[in-house]
């Protein structure tokens, strides 16, 4: 079955940093379309293309890594490095006998630096390119306008339908943006995400740490599917697998080396003691939590809370996304004050903007939902650009200077 064919994100990222570093790796999960990217610029380019997943080229490699590398092709993708670590040090020796920009893309789905057998990180050779599974609005084929609104405060101007998206964001959710498992539907494609789970965490977590036990790594990841957006407890981890803080913590860090999980750091500054400086833990792609927790759209319809703590994750991912493609750095985290106070989503754009995003599964919105977004423009200053609410309504309403409620469906419709 081949992968639709849509425009990414990060295509332009990637054409620009073959312009100037030699080497270039596209790093995500498995199956998230790093291959079907990196071979469609390749063939505009005069790439040749081999996979360490067959097992022949993989052994090619491994018998004569440095006559391997001297025989490529004068531009080749080599998909699925972290099969060969050791091939990194010889691609670093010809790279400084050579060091044309664009001679080598690389696709990892892992994050590569971390793999055992890796003994030179490529520093000053190599640009990194993350690619994510599908945003909702290269699924549209819109440009992604939002961020853009955000950090400029735009929203006053935006209208869309007023009909309520409820059943169609529900469906989004649980539908997750792996390019393989959206084009089935169903308990189809739940099965999909919950196999694909079990092979990755059965095989390519051997190539980060070496696991004795695959299945309590499945069992984590099915329970914090269950608990993210939450702050991380890693007490109430370990009591749950009676394992110790330090292995709970090296397994987290193991699914976030895989692109399976990922922490959201508090946003704090020294002087505010009152905020709370715990991580969030989030799951990186909702099809998956869906999957392992075995809710579809209309089991989310009727388990509100879970279906929330989805929404706000399923945003994140979204932008996370969307932004994979900007030129300018973001840095993302959430703000949480002792008192309750809140704020789901923080992006800081380079070093000077700062905006924040809540989300809200309702279709009405009220002033007492900008609490959270209030108290971090005070504690941000004069960095603060704009904060939303995102709410499942048609239209974008202000509720102060810099402060409005936005459709959800903005999200993917704003260009």
């Amino acid at each position: 079955m081949t992968e639709p064919d849509y425009t990414r994100h990060v295509e332009s990222r990637l054409r620009e940093a073959l312009e100037d570093s030699p080497v270039v790796l596209i790093q995500g999960p498995r199956q998230c379309g790093k291959t079907t990217l990196a071979r469609m610029v390749g063939r505009t380019e005069g790439y040749d293309y081999i996979s360490f997943d067959d097992e022949n080229a993989r052994a090619a490699a491994e018998a004569d890594l440095m006559g391997f590398v001297k025989t490529l092709p004068e531009r080749v993708i080599l998909d699925e490095v972290q099969k060969v670590p050791e091939i990194f040090s010889s691609i670093k020796l010809a790279v400084d006998r050579n060091r044309a920009p664009g001679r080598f893309i690389l696709t990892g789905s892992v994050s590569v630096l971390h793999v055992r057998g890796i003994t030179d990180s490529l520093a000053g050779r190599m640009d990194i390119i993350r690619l994510h599974p599908f945003s909702q609005s290269e699924l549209e084929g819109t440009a992604p306008g939002f961020p853009d609104a955000l950090f400029s405060s735009e929203f006053g101007i935006w209208q869309g339908e007023s009909d309520s998206l409820e059943t169609v964001i529900m469906d989004k959710v649980a539908a997750g943006g792996y390019p393989v498992a959206l084009q089935r539907s169903g308990e189809r494609r739940a099965d999909w995400y919950r196999k694909y789970t079990e092979i990755l965490l059965e095989r390519d977590s051997r190539d980060i740490a070496a696991i004795r036990s695959p299945e309590i790594l499945s069992s984590l990841l099915g329970l914090t599917a269950a608990q993210t957006a939450r702050l991380l407890s890693v007490n109430g981890l370990s009591s749950s697998f009676k394992l110790s803080r330090n292995t709970i913590h090296d397994y987290i860090f193991l699914l976030e080396k895989m692109f399976l999980l990922e922490k959201l750091p508090a946003w704090h500054r020294n002087h505010l003691k009152r905020l709370i400086k715990t991580p969030k833990l989030h799951i990186t792609d909702t099809g998956i939590a869906c999957a392992l927790r075995r809710m579809n759209a209309a089991a989310l319809s009727a388990n509100r809370p879970f279906y929330g703590q989805l929404l706000e994750t399923w945003v994140l991912q979204e932008l996370r996304r969307q932004l994979s493609g900007h030129r300018e750095p973001h840095v993302f985290s959430h703000y949480r004050e002792k008192d309750g106070a809140e704020v789901d989503i923080v992006i800081e754009r380079g070093a000077g903007a700062l905006a924040g995003v809540e989300v809200k599964a309702s279709a009405t919105v009220r002033d007492s939902d900008f609490r959270g977004l209030r108290k971090l423009k005070a504690a941000a200053g004069d960095r603060f650009s704009c904060g939303v609410v995102l709410y499942n309504g048609g239209r974008s309403l202000r509720f102060g200077e810099s402060l409005y409620a936005v459709p959800l469906r903005s999200l993917w419709e704003m260009e």
